[in-house]
């Protein structure tokens, strides 16, 4: 077996996976390292968006994925906040993610990262352009002017070996090897909390919850945490939970009542068994670039938070498609040096902006409210403030990652964001929408590169000229006369990661040859 490849990605999770089918199914020869034989038991990353089940489409697992985790009748994956217990009488629907289903072309699901995982795996299996070197890690990286060398060892045993490629990609966690050897700073943003994870099955709490149906997780505001969550997720639809909350600093597995932190969490006491007691720290960190020459850095090595909105998983696979095509595009001849620098030009901003739109701002606004009231002493009051945040949303509606005023998106003012609104107009820089509620089959004529929907087949005649010129890979189909009602474009050009490139109208020749220069960063 030969070890020369394109591109070797450290970390074989969901994140390096999804790196890895992207490349692979591009022609691009991949090796990941990872360091389990197995998928690791913990449930986590289980709430992903629908534009997560867009990526698994276009990786040709979507279906696998919405099988791998069944919901029973009578089930849901919907979200509820609480105040003061999880059987409280205060409770109000939250994270609901159907609130923004018509614009994407795929539904949401729920199911714990294991099984996620297992599906990617599968996946990757089946294409040729892949290898996979389960239980193996890397142990040292050399990088030139020409390519990477990755020293990577076998776990259980002191073989060694070395991976050569033209480029690195670290999807190898938040104590990321790759980041620290190619030198890649990282900004923290520490909250000096320690956080217990528990894994735990009771039937009693499912049937103590039958009283509030449809709902997955749970988010639970005490008085005591600061605007801390005490958070409850189901890992089936019967007996297994995972549960996040802060503890004293200090705490371990042997000096802590976990127990009792539950029932006061859910408000009586219920049988359980406890499987699994794990600690993290909640932090929030964001690498400064996400490339350094030859090396890139994805997913949890790029940035890490505290799960708090499901938007860990889900911003890594983001990452593997916008990362993948650029690469491939490299390694294929018709992109450029600046189409690599854009990757972290575009994801860096928007976890920023995730990070301080969304996640910390749950954190201080939570706080906010628990300081200011309490339905003890003025019940009225409360009420109040309770309905204004039930009917506030919860981040959903504004979460619309984008790409204005990025260096490949031409012709757009700002910043690269997390925060933005759902249209079904046809924006550069922003995720292209289906025609309207109904307009989902435009999908059918997404394909793996550049694609110009067009109503008049001579208006792509300039496109298909400039994009021959320039080498790259294009589509052209004619789109049908109400899917441009909806976006409010005559013409519409997606990248091959379903990003607007461009929209507008018919175009001269030279305007055509800027406009895809442009958007692969010539």
């Amino acid at each position: 077996m030969s070890n020369s490849y394109d591109v070797v990605i450290n970390g074989g999770g969901p994140v390096g996976l999804g790196l890895a089918i992207e490349l692979g199914q591009r022609g691009v020869r991949v090796c990941v390292v990872e360091r389990y034989p197995e998928p690791q038991p913990i449930p986590k990353g289980q709430n992903l968006t629908q534009r997560t089940s867009e990526h698994f489409r276009a990786w040709g697992c979507e279906e696998e994925l919405h099988s791998a985790h069944p919901i029973p009748k009578g089930g849901g994956i919907g979200g509820m906040t609480a105040y003061g217990k999880l059987l409280s009488d205060h409770t109000y629907d939250w994270l609901n993610r159907s609130n923004v289903k018509d614009y994407y072309f795929a539904p949401n699901a729920r199911l714990p990262q294991y099984a996620t995982e297992s599906v990617l795996r599968a996946r990757a299996a089946k294409i040729p352009a892949v290898t996979v070197l389960y239980g193996w890690a890397g142990e040292a990286l050399e990088m030139t002017g020409d390519g990477v060398r990755l020293t990577i060892a076998e776990r259980k045993s002191d073989v060694r070996k070395v991976i050569e490629a033209s480029y690195v990609v670290g999807c190898d966690g938040s104590k990321s090897f790759v980041r620290d050897h190619a030198g890649i700073s990282e900004t923290l943003s520490d909250h000096n909390r320690l956080m217990a994870l528990l894994v735990f099955r009771s039937e009693a709490l499912h049937d103590l919850l039958t009283r509030y149906p449809g709902k997955a997780f749970y988010n639970v505001l005490h008085p005591d945490y600061e605007g801390y969550w005490l958070f409850f997720g189901r890992v089936d639809h019967g007996s297994s939970w995972f549960f996040h909350a802060p503890v004293p600093i200090g705490t371990t597995e042997d000096n802590f009542d976990f127990r009792a932190l539950l029932h006061k969490a859910v408000g009586q006491e219920f049988a359980l068994d406890l499987d699994y007691v794990g600690f993290w720290d909640l932090r929030v960190s964001l690498a400064d670039t996400y490339r350094a020459g030859r090396a890139f850095i994805a997913g949890d090595a790029a940035h890490s938070h505290p799960p708090y909105g499901g938007y860990g998983i889900n911003t890594g696979f983001e990452d593997s498609r916008n990362l993948g095509w650029k690469l491939a595009a490299v390694i294929q001849g018709w992109g450029s040096d600046a189409l690599l620098d854009s990757y972290s030009a575009e994801r860096q901003p928007v976890f920023a902006s995730t990070a301080r739109d969304f996640i910390e701002n749950f954190i201080y606004q939570d706080r906010e409210f628990l300081n200011a009231f309490d339905p003890a002493t003025d019940p009225e009051a409360f009420k109040h403030a309770w309905k204004a945040r039930a009917e506030g949303g919860s981040g959903v509606e504004d979460f619309e990652p984008n790409y204005e005023g990025s260096p490949i998106v031409p012709d757009t003012r700002g910043r690269p964001s997390a925060k933005g609104s759902h249209s079904f107009v046809a924006r550069a820089g922003h995720h292209l929408p289906p025609a309207g509620p109904e307009g989902r089959d435009v999908a059918n004529v997404l394909g793996p590169d550049f694609t110009l929907i067009c109503a008049d087949p001579e208006n792509a005649t300039p496109f298909r000229d400039a994009a021959e010129a320039l080498n790259i890979p294009l589509a052209t189909p004619i789109g049908k006369t109400e899917w441009f009602r909806h976006w409010d474009r005559g013409l519409v050009l997606i990248r091959p990661d379903g990003f607007v490139a461009w929209s507008g109208d018919a175009q001269t020749p030279d305007a055509a040859h800027r406009i895809l220069s442009a958007a692969i960063g010539a």
